[in-house]
C-alpha cells in the first residue's frame, strides 16, 4: 500500500515531465515556424532580388521621330506595289530623320556614331508600316522605335555612373578661335580640380616609376638595346615634361580616360576639354548648339559629371550628349515595353522578346498533355486495379519508381539518340520536345495516379460491386470520379516540371537561335522553336549587358505560369476534394 506521504513526491515528478513535455513541443512547434520563416524569407529573397533586376526590361525608351517618307526613298519604281516598297531604302529614311535633329552633325565619324543611337534593324518595321497603308508615300509619319539598348541603360543609370549639379550663377558662354569659353561668376569648376590634379600626379608619378626601370634596364643593356633603351626614357621624359606643365599651367586638360565634363544651358550641350585653375573657365566643345543666341548669359544651367571615362565606357560621350538632347525635346519617351511581350528573340537586346519562347512552350507542353496524361493515367489504372501481383508487376512498380528520380538529361539523350538519329523527328521542334518531356513526366504521373486510387476507401469499391457492377463499372464509374482531384493533381504539378526542365531540351537541339513565332497550330508543332527556360539561358549566356535583365523578366513570366499552374491544382484539389 502506497504511503501517503510519498504522494505530493509522484505528483511532483508527474508534473516535471509533462513541463519537460510542453517545453519540448514548444521547442518542436518554434523549430517548426524557424524553418517555415527561413524558407518564406530565402524564397522572398529569391523573387525579389531576380524582381529587382528584371524591373529595367518592362520599360523602354523609344525614340519617336517623323520620318519623311520620300517616293525616291521607299517607293523607287514609283508604282507603290509590294516589291516596289520592299526595294526602298527605309534605313536611309531613318538616318535623315536623325540629321534632321542634328543638322551640325557632318563629320562621318560623328554620324557613324549619331546613327547608333537607334539599330537598322527597326527599318523593317517601318517597311511593314508602309505595305500596310502605301497612302503614307510622300507624307510625313510618326515612327516609333526603341532606343539602342546601351543608351536605353544610359538613362535607366545603369550604363555609366554620372552625377550632375545645377547651378542658378549667370554662365557666360562665347566663341573664339579655340572654340567655346565658358566663363561663371563663381569657381563653380573648383570640385574638380582636386580631381583632376590627383589624376595627373598618379600619371606622373606611375610614369616616373616606368623611367626609373627602363634606366635601370639601360645601364645594364650594351649596344643597340641600350641606345633603344635611351630613345624610350627620351619618350618617357617629355610625358613627364607634359604632365608637369600641366600642373604648372593656366588650366587642366581633359583626357579620354578621366571623367568627362559636361555642360547643359538652355538646349546646348558642351563637353569640357580644359578647365581653368582658378575654377572659374572651361573651354569645351560644342556638341548641341543651343536654342538661343549663345552670346547671351545663362542662368539655371546643369553640369553633368561622367565617372565612367569615355575610353572605357560603352558609348561615346557624343553619344550620351546626344541622347540627353532628344530627352529635353520630348523625342525620347519612356514607355512600357511592349516589344518584350511581343517580338521573338533577337540579336540586338533592345528588340528581343519572349513571345517565340512563350509559344514554343505552349505547343511542347500540348505535346506532352496529350501524350503523358493519358498514357500515365491509363497505366497507374491498370497497375493499381487490374495488374496482378507477381514479380513482373513488382518489377514494373520498381523500375517507375526508379525513373523518377532519374536525371532530365538522361532523358535528353534518349531523345537525341533515339527519338531524332533513329526515328527522324526534326531537331529543334515542339514535337520532339513534347515527347521527351513526356517521358520524363510519365513516372510521376503514375505515382501520383497510384496513390490517389490508393486514397479511395475501398467501401466504395465493395459497395459498387455489392449492387452488382463489374470490376471496370466499378473503377470507371466509382473510384476513378472520387480520385480525380488527385489525380488532376499530379498532373499538373509533372507538367509545371516539364515546364521548368532545360537540360533535355538542350540536348535535343532547342538551343538554336530562334528568330521567328511559331504558329500556334499543328504546322507549329513542327517549326524550330525555344522554350523559356532555354531562352533564359541563352540570355544569360549573352554578352549584352542589357540581356539581363530581360532573362530575369523571362524568368519572372516562368515562375508566373509555373505558379499559375501548382495554384490550378490546389484549387482543383480543395473544389473536388472528398472527407472520408
Amino acid at each position: 500500500m502506497t504511503d501517503i506521504s510519498t504522494r505530493p513526491t509522484q505528483q511532483g515528478a508527474v508534473e516535471a515531465r509533462l513541463a519537460r513535455r510542453y517545453r519540448s513541443e514548444a521547442r518542436f512547434r518554434a523549430a517548426g515556424l524557424g524553418a517555415i520563416f527561413i524558407a518564406v524569407t530565402i524564397l522572398v529573397i529569391l523573387v525579389g532580388s531576380i524582381g529587382h533586376q528584371s524591373l529595367p526590361a518592362y520599360t523602354v525608351n523609344e525614340l519617336r521621330l517623323n520620318v519623311e517618307l520620300s517616293e525616291d526613298l521607299v517607293d523607287p519604281l514609283g508604282d507603290a506595289s509590294e516589291d516596289s516598297i520592299r526595294a526602298g531604302s527605309f534605313t536611309r529614311v531613318l538616318q535623315n530623320a536623325m540629321r534632321e535633329e542634328f543638322p551640325d552633325v557632318s563629320n562621318r565619324r560623328e554620324l557613324r556614331e549619331l546613327f547608333q543611337l537607334f539599330n537598322s534593324l527597326n527599318a523593317p518595321q517601318l517597311m511593314n508600316e508602309v505595305l500596310e497603308d502605301p497612302n503614307l508615300i510622300g507624307q510625313q509619319h510618326a515612327f516609333r522605335m526603341p532606343l539602342a539598348d546601351d543608351l536605353d541603360l544610359y538613362l535607366k543609370g545603369r550604363l555609366v555612373e554620372e552625377t550632375s549639379a545645377r547651378f542658378n550663377t549667370p554662365l557666360d558662354i562665347t566663341s573664339d578661335g579655340r572654340g567655346v569659353l565658358l566663363r561663371a561668376q563663381d569657381p563653380v569648376f573648383t570640385d574638380r580640380l582636386s580631381s583632376l590634379r590627383i589624376t595627373i600626379e598618379n600619371d606622373i608619378t606611375a610614369e616616373q616609376a616606368a623611367r626609373d626601370r627602363l634606366v635601370e634596364q639601360q645601364a645594364l643593356a650594351q649596344d643597340e638595346e641600350a641606345e633603344d633603351l635611351g630613345v624610350q626614357v627620351s619618350f618617357a621624359d617629355r610625358r613627364i615634361s607634359a604632365l608637369q606643365a600641366q600642373l604648372d599651367g593656366d588650366e587642366l586638360t581633359l583626357r579620354d580616360d578621366m571623367p568627362s565634363l559636361i555642360v547643359e544651358s538652355r538646349g546646348g550641350f558642351y563637353k569640357l576639354t580644359t578647365v581653368s585653375i582658378d575654377g572659374l573657365a572651361a573651354r569645351a566643345e560644342q556638341v548641341v548648339p543651343p536654342l538661343t543666341d549663345a552670346n547671351t548669359d545663362r542662368s539655371n544651367w546643369v553640369l553633368r559629371i561622367v565617372e565612367t571615362p569615355e575610353a572605357r565606357g560603352r558609348a561615346s560621350d557624343n553619344q550620351l550628349i546626344w541622347t540627353r538632347a532628344l530627352v529635353e525635346r520630348n523625342i525620347i519617351r519612356t514607355t512600357f515595353n511592349g516589344y518584350f511581350f511581343n517580338n521573338a528573340d533577337s540579336r540586338e537586346p533592345e528588340l528581343a522578346g519572349v513571345r517565340g519562347a512563350l509559344f514554343g512552350s505552349i505547343l511542347t507542353l500540348i505535346i506532352t498533355v496529350i501524350l503523358s496524361v493519358p498514357v500515365g493515367v491509363s497505366a497507374a489504372i491498370y497497375l493499381e486495379e487490374f495488374a496482378p501481383k507477381n514479380p513482373i508487376t513488382d518489377m514494373i512498380e520498381v523500375n517507375i519508381n526508379n525513373l523518377a528520380a532519374v536525371p532530365s538529361i538522361v532523358f535528353g539523350i534518349l531523345g537525341l539518340s533515339v527519338f531524332i538519329t533513329l526515328f527522324g523527328l526534326p531537331r529543334s521542334a515542339p514535337l520532339t520536345a513534347g515527347v521527351v518531356l513526356s517521358l520524363m513526366t510519365l513516372p510521376t504521373i503514375i505515382i501520383a495516379t497510384r496513390a490517389a486510387l490508393k486514397a479511395v476507401p475501398p467501401s466504395i469499391r465493395q459497395a459498387a460491386m455489392g449492387v452488382g457492377a463489374s470490376s471496370t463499372q466499378t473503377v470507371f464509374h466509382h473510384v476513378l470520379p472520387l480520385a480525380a482531384p488527385g489525380i488532376l493533381t499530379g498532373a499538373i504539378i509533372g507538367i509545371s516540371r516539364a515546364l521548368g526542365e532545360t537540360a533535355p531540351l538542350l540536348m535535343i537541339g532547342m538551343v538554336a537561335f530562334i528568330a521567328d513565332v511559331p504558329s500556334l497550330s499543328l504546322e507549329g508543332m513542327t517549326e524550330p522553336a525555344t522554350v523559356l527556360p532555354v531562352q533564359v539561358f541563352l540570355w544569360y549566356d549573352a554578352a549584352e549587358r542589357a540581356f539581363q535583365p530581360r532573362a530575369a523578366a523571362a524568368i519572372m513570366v516562368l515562375l508566373f505560369l509555373i505558379i499559375s499552374f501548382n495554384a490550378l491544382a490546389i484549387y482543383l484539389r480543395h473544389k473536388f476534394e472528398r472527407r472520408w
